[in-house]
């Protein structure tokens, strides 16, 4: 048998002995022990002596000087300590509140609490578990179609691999070499976009056929209002945001009254008066820091160099005509900034007796043959760290019209807000601000210094780390027997990536030793398909191969298989992987390997079927094939952040 032929082999047989339901991570190196050591062999050498020992220590070694894989046990580590603080029970009861006139509200209030939870924790697993329990029960109760309450629940759930911060995007990160910063920003719109069309389709099939969600008793839509705020908003307007701004100023009529025992103050009063204009600070807070990025922040380098070349022209001093004239010459212009040489850059040992390390399967990505001279498309120079930094743009006048109207928007809004702002609501603000407050404000802070390059990805991850566990200790939830369990989880989680890794790197060297990677290769170039036919091609590999395996084996064995293709076709990497991370969507929601239904079967009711769990999760792949469509019609969806903010 050839070698080619000994490589394909390979990676069948890893497809087969995985779904046989051996471990992944072992599978891996086992397979590439046995066939790197038959491709090695050598009758006249000592069996210790094969190579295949020196690779699996390399590989090894790598695997564990990859900085990009440090953010991953923080990042787990964050998700745990906020799953087993149970800080999510007062969240979702307020938020239903929020959303109590919402058709489906219990089925929206799930969504949107499986998104902003998955974003905090990034745990497909934990969110579903933790939804199920909370939401599946109440759903079931009020009347809800099993499907809808299935779908949404496993849907949702699966959201938190998606929006940074995601371990599936470091993962991915590492193995093509991308920066996991411009990744996250990438990632960011098309996975809120895809929670929208989850959110349009819910309340569409609940505005259709209102049975599948009936509306909850008035006794279920009451928020209990405590007796000193009763007083106060019957003492001066039922508009609690006057009542208060009047009973702050003027506070006679509400220090006459008392509540149960409970002394009316002026300064409950003045502190009920911020509370209720927490929506006006939000506000004012997102378009200050809008107006500040675009306008102040990002020109700051444009208004220095025009400030630097008006004080040249003042001074009458000239630059050099050509660079000619000095000893120093420039570096061509078609490629700006150039790798060094590669016999001087880090490179695997000795390739005498035939090793060649696969593309995508090293921490130092080499740089594409051809060099930079070659005409590509601006997508495909995007994300180069070799290219010229950004210059930057001035202000579109478009963004100060829409600046303005968004103000008049949210002006508009904040009327009609504050115009129905009665007892109840203010009371509802005030669990919105108790129980969503401190989550959203550390996912915001974890998020914003990453996109903004105040930290790495691993800084922000350790505060977010520490915010987890302030969190927890704040909200008294958290004991020594959970943070023991936490750790254990996290040591488990981290332990399972970088075997993984290690087994991926094995797998993928031996592969490409045995000229599987180049056979890949020679099959799809002569097929002589467009770059938009490679795209579905590879997309629609990448969708049946989610049926029978996890993200994590399509990231690490198949995923660097398509990576070296991608140069030929002209295809940015980044727009790609965020392609594969919706497109991976569907492993957690097709059968018969949906290890969401099968979270959500092991804390559902009895009476709930593993059939009536399929039945619910299948529309929401059809909704994630609808918004790859969009992400490929609209390239900006995805590549017009991490463009905006890194050039």
């Amino acid at each position: 048998m050839s070698n080619a032929a000994l490589g394909m082999t390979m990676l069948c047989l890893i497809v087969v002995v995985i779904m046989m339901g051996f471990p992944t991570a072992f599978t891996l190196m086992g397979l590439g022990m046995l066939f790197g050591f038959a491709a090695f062999y050598d009758p006249a050498t000592p069996w210790l002596d094969n190579k295949i020992f020196d690779l699996m220590v390399q590989r090894a070694f790598g695997a564990m000087t990859n900085e990009t894989l440090l953010s991953i046990p923080l990042f787990v580590l964050m998700g745990y300590v906020m799953e087993r603080g149970a800080l999510v029970d007062k969240m979702f009861h307020s938020v239903q509140l929020a959303f109590r006139s919402v058709p489906g509200s219990l089925a929206v209030t799930t969504l949107i609490i499986c998104t902003f939870w998955g974003i905090a924790s990034g745990l497909v697993g934990a969110v579903v578990v933790l939804m199920g329990v909370i939401a599946m029960r109440p759903m079931l109760n009020a009347g809800y179609d099993t499907r809808l309450a299935a779908g949404v629940i496993t849907a949702g759930g699966t959201l938190g691999i998606l929006i940074p911060p995601s371990v599936m995007i470091i993962v991915y990160a590492a193995v093509a070499g991308q920066s996991v910063v411009k990744l996250y920003a990438a990632a960011m719109f098309p996975g809120f976009f895809l929670a929208l069309l989850y959110l349009v389709y819910i309340i569409g099939w609940v505005l259709i056929n209102p049975k599948i969600a009936p509306k909850l008793p008035p006794e279920q839509q009451q928020v209990p209002v405590p007796s000193w705020l009763a007083h106060v908003s019957s003492a001066y307007s039922h508009r609690m945001l006057p009542a208060l701004a009047v009973a702050a100023a003027a506070p006679g009529k509400a220090l006459r009254g008392s509540a149960e025992g409970m002394r009316i103050t002026r300064g409950l009063l003045i502190k009920s008066l911020g509370l209720s204009l927490v929506p006006v600070a939000l506000a004012a807070i997102t378009l200050g820091a809008v107006w500040w990025y675009v306008v102040i922040h990002s020109q700051e380098d444009s208004n220095a160099s025009m400030a630097q070349v008006t004080q040249t022209a003042k001074a009458g001093v000239n630059t050099p005509a050509s660079p000619a004239a000095s000893d120093v010459q420039e570096p061509p212009a078609a490629g700006g900034l150039q790798e060094p040489p590669t016999e001087g850059q880090l490179s695997e040992p000795p390739s005498d007796g035939g090793l060649q390390a696969p593309p995508g399967s090293s921490d130092v990505q080499e740089p594409p043959p051809g060099g930079k001279g070659a005409a590509e498309p601006a997508m495909e120079q995007f994300g180069d760290p070799t290219a010229q930094g950004p210059q930057t743009a001035a202000v579109p006048p478009a963004f100060y019209t829409g600046f303005w109207i968004a103000c008049g928007l949210s002006l508009l809004l904040l009327a009609w807000y504050y115009w129905r702002f009665d007892a109840e609501q203010f009371e509802i603000l005030r669990m919105l601000v108790s129980s969503v407050m401190p989550l959203a404000l550390l996912t915001l802070m974890v998020l914003a210094v990453i996109l903004f390059g105040i930290t790495t990805a691993t800084e922000s991850a350790a505060v977010g780390a520490a915010g987890a566990f302030l969190m927890a200790w704040h909200a008294r939830t958290l004991n020594f027997q959970r943070i023991k369990e936490a750790v254990f989880l996290t040591a488990k989680t981290t332990s399972m990536v970088c075997w993984l890794f290690v087994g991926s790197a094995l797998f993928s060297a031996v592969f490409a030793l045995l000229g599987g990677q180049r056979v890949v290769e020679e099959w799809v170039l002569s097929m002589n398909l467009s770059p938009l036919q490679f795209l579905l091609l590879s997309q629609a590999i990448i969708f049946v191969l989610g049926w029978p395996l996890e993200w994590t084996e399509i990231i690490v064995i198949f995923v660097p298989i398509f990576l070296p293709l991608l140069q030929h076709f002209q295809i940015d990497p980044i727009l790609w992987g965020v392609l594969v991370f919706v497109n991976l969507q569907a492993a957690f929601l097709s059968p018969p390997v949906a290890m969401s239904a099968f979270y959500l079967k092991g804390v559902s009711p009895a009476h709930v079927t593993i059939n009536q769990i399929f039945a619910g999760m299948m529309p929401y792949m059809l909704i994630v094939i609808l918004c790859m469509v969009f992400m490929y019609i609209w390239p900006g969806l995805t590549l017009w952040l991490p463009k905006y903010l890194y050039g």
